[in-house]
């Protein structure tokens, strides 16, 4: 009788190691669930990293992070994407600084008319920037990393050679940019991307100031005619990829790595990205007999000179408000130079 009972006592210790070790497996197993939301189509090179991103970390932590992916908006527009993080709607979110107004003042700097070269520089310099810098205002969210487009250019459903045709062009801008247009003699009308094709389309604005990726990424090559090369005023826009910061917090030091690993590389990837889809906005916009207008040296001088003061109201206003905006400017002009050699 002992030794049956002994028996029994045995085979249900070994029951329940069984039990506790499949309960423990699967607690271990237990993916760690992250939403990302990005306000990119996903046919979009910007949507398309986005979504690799998500994969890429999925791959390198083995499956203990689990993200879902919401691009072109699904789950948070982009004016509305960095209030959505912060009150924890979405875990990670990518968008662009400039659909905040006046909540990253420092960050404003990188969109001045500064001239930048291509994507691949602004994407350096937008990193570099808040590296040497870190304004306090990113200090409610954890920064991936930030990214931003190559030179923003005049498209127009109008012919314009020169700086007095602009004058009375209802010019979508947004946030930041919207001085620029009209200090060159433009309205500014304010709105993001995903309202620019149907605006132009039906005539509520006659232009946009946009890098040429919007061209094909976008699709507006189909109702503009004319791209002017005002280069000498190339803006950007700054993008951020940013975290909620209690959810952050809350990740596993190992997955932080995995993930700020990851995030050094998605950098260039982003950069060259802006670069690929410039040529490719390029290429489709001259396959529907739209015209490219280049400014002269003399003319791209004239334009640069009406922008200026957008520089000096920006340092001015922000000294104001207690920033080094001078030391904002000197840094960039001085990194837009470099990168442009």
């Amino acid at each position: 009788m002992n030794a049956k009972r002994g028996i029994l006592v045995f085979f249900l210790i070994m029951a329940l190691g069984v039990f506790f070790a499949v309960g423990l497996s699967t607690v271990q197993a237990k993916a760690i669930e992250l939403s990302y939301s990005n306000f990119f189509p996903p046919t979009h090179i910007q949507g398309k990293l986005g979504d690799s991103w998500a994969k890429e970390i999925e791959k390198r932590t083995n499956g203990k992070v689990k993200i879902t992916y919401y691009p072109g908006g699904a789950l948070l527009k982009g004016p509305k994407m960095y209030d959505g993080v912060l009150k924890g709607i979405s875990d990670i979110g990518m968008a662009v600084f400039g659909y905040s107004r006046g909540v990253f003042p420092a960050m404003e700097a990188m969109d001045l008319p500064m001239g930048y070269p291509n994507g691949k520089a602004a994407t350096a310099i937008i990193n570099e920037f808040y590296n040497h810098f870190m304004p306090k205002e990113l200090n409610k969210v954890k920064v991936m990393y930030l990214h931003a487009h190559g030179p923003g250019l005049l498209h127009s459903k109008k012919a314009v050679n020169k700086l007095e045709d602009l004058k009375g062009l209802k010019i979508r801008s947004y946030g930041f940019n919207a001085k620029v247009a009209k200090a060159l003699g433009g309205v500014p009308v304010a709105m993001s991307q995903g309202g620019v094709y149907e605006a132009l389309q039906k005539g509520v604005v006659d232009a946009t100031l946009s890098p040429m990726e919007v061209l094909k990424g976008w699709k507006q090559g189909e109702v503009i005619k004319y791209t002017i090369e005002c280069y000498s005023i190339g803006y950007t826009a700054g993008m951020y990829v940013v975290m909620n910061l209690d959810k952050w917090n809350a990740l596993p030091k190992d997955v932080q790595k995995v993930i700020m690993d990851v995030n050094k590389e998605w950098i260039p990837k982003h950069g060259q990205g802006w670069d690929d889809s410039d040529k490719a906005g390029r290429e489709f916009t001259l396959s529907l007999g739209n015209k490219i207008i280049p400014l002269s040296k003399a003319e791209s001088d004239r334009w640069a000179a009406a922008a200026a003061p957008v520089i000096d109201d920006y340092i001015k206003d922000k000294a104001d408000q207690g920033l080094p905006a001078k030391d904002y400017v000197d840094f960039l002009k001085a990194a837009v130079m470099k990168y442009s050699k």
